[in-house]
């Protein structure tokens, strides 16, 4: 009965290391050909055994010093043991015997990165290009890609891999890796032309379909995209990546009942993320389902716990159907995760207000406006709190620090004017409001909403209604 041809092998690399070792012990009758240096290089590189690899590499090149093969493996030994030029003094030796080995440029080019030698390394495998063809040239247009990436010349990873696929234009790699240059590198129309191109030729290429879909969503042509998605996904109707951009895509164009169609299509083909949960959340809160919002928030925290930005939008969920203690319970989880997120102390001193709760809410409306003193949103909040409960004193205390922050936004020069009214300051009210009407005259509404009772004060009455007067003549 013949043997297995692994335990065949097993036997033939024992022999090989029984005569390796009598080499080593200079003992006659252990002679081992190119062929057996070869494997026994192989073998201890394979079990990471580096220096005895090196010290079979140099019995067998003082054997066989002419050996292209063993010099290149000698070569690959000494790079995976850092020690990179006499690596490249090794593969000088082979470009005088055999240029013709590729590996020969994939060392080199391995060696000079190693050595932050990009552009000699990218020089040599460009002039190298002309003298291969096919499977060779295509790695040898692989291995430059790299190298351009590796020195930050994005636009010539693009066409390294542009002109792997005009020789081959179903190559996986070269469709997959392109889809994210092309996106990167802004070069969409580009990429559409070219997709379009290998579609022409090649119609049931999923791959292709999918790459001119993010090309086109890309430029913002959502529903060109959606089109090409579909193809993909009719070609393979397992491909969720489609299914996923495709409902980014019907998102964009705020088409959240088909979102949700193809999102759910996501969940049921690959594992669960929260990121698809949290999209078809965000779906259902424009769609004002907001228990079927939160069910998917809540799916996506099971998965994300720590990600605070899910309470926040679960807090959304009962603000909007104004059940105020839920909303606080969620919003106090999310700043556990993230105290001083400004977004979360402004909704929970909204909520606070909602139920009376003064005191707090002003203390989480005054750390958000202290952890963004740049936002406008927060200040307005803060001072509509401070008026709505008489706090006029203190509320032109913060209005100068809103203006200092915001660069004396107009909507805070209304504010003041309110503030200076209830704290006795008449005059100065009226300076301030013609100094705002002039500014920006359409944010008087601002006021009004604030104060609708200004319009009791006859001399207020009478400053809008001069300005009125004078711009409608």
């Amino acid at each position: 009965m013949s043997q297995s041809p692994h335990r065949q092998e097993r036997e033939e690399l024992n022999e090989l290391l029984a005569l390796y070792a009598n080499l080593r012990a200079g003992r006659p009758h252990s002679y081992i050909d190119e062929e057996g240096f070869e494997k026994l290089i192989d073998h201890f590189d394979d079990q990471d055994q580096l220096n005895d690899a090196l010290e079979a590499s140099e019995y067998a090149i003082n054997q066989f010093p002419y050996s292209s093969t063993l010099l290149i493996k000698r070569a690959d030994v000494l790079i995976a043991s850092r020690q990179y030029y006499p690596a490249l003094a090794c593969l000088e030796q082979v470009e005088i015997m055999d240029n013709s080995d590729i590996n020969l440029y994939i060392l080199k080019t391995d060696a000079l990165l190693a050595l932050d030698r990009h552009i000699e390394a990218a020089e040599l495998l460009h002039d190298a290009l002309d003298r291969f063809d096919g499977e060779e040239r295509m790695e040898l247009l692989f291995e430059l890609s790299d190298v351009y990436d590796d020195y930050e010349d994005f636009d010539a990873v693009f066409d390294c891999l542009k002109m792997v696929l005009e020789m081959d234009p179903l190559n996986e790699e070269a469709l997959y890796k392109i889809c994210f240059w092309t996106d990167f590198t802004g070069r969409n129309e580009e990429g559409i032309k070219l997709h379009q191109k290998i579609l022409d030729e090649y119609p049931f290429s999923a791959l292709a379909w999918f790459n001119l879909a993010a090309a086109y969503q890309g430029i913002k042509l959502y529903e060109k995209a959606i089109d090409a998605y579909q193809y993909a996904v009719a070609i393979d109707e397992k491909f969720d990546y489609a299914w996923r951009n495709m409902g980014d895509a019907y998102i964009r164009l705020r088409k959240y009942k088909d979102a949700i169609e193809v999102l759910t299509r996501v969940l049921e083909l690959a594992r669960p993320e929260d990121v698809i949960y949290e999209a078809i959340g965000h779906c259902y809160d424009k769609l004002k389902n907001f228990a079927q919002a939160r069910m998917h928030y809540r799916k996506a925290v099971h998965l994300s716990p720590d990600d605070s930005q899910l309470h926040y939008k679960i807090a959304g969920t009962y603000m909007n159907e104004q059940r105020w203690e839920s909303a606080i319970r969620s919003l106090k989880t999310a700043l556990t995760v993230h105290r001083s997120q400004p977004e979360y102390n402004l909704a929970l001193g909204q909520c606070l207000l909602q139920l009376g709760k003064v005191a707090e809410a002003l203390q989480h409306l005054a750390q958000a406006v202290k952890s963004r003193p740049k936002n406008l949103h927060g200040w307005l909040a803060l001072l509509q709190c401070l008026f709505k409960e008489g706090l006029y004193e203190e509320g032109l205390h913060y209005l100068q620090q809103a203006l200092a922050f915001t660069n004396n936004k107009p909507v805070l020069q209304y504010y003041r004017v309110a503030f200076l009214i209830e704290t006795g300051k008449a005059k100065e009210a009226v300076v301030q409001l013609e100094h705002a009407l002039t500014l920006q005259p359409k944010t008087l509404r601002k006021l009004l909403d604030l104060y609708p009772a200004i319009m009791q004060h006859q001399s207020m009455v009478e400053v809008i209604a001069r300005h009125k007067k004078s711009r409608s003549l």
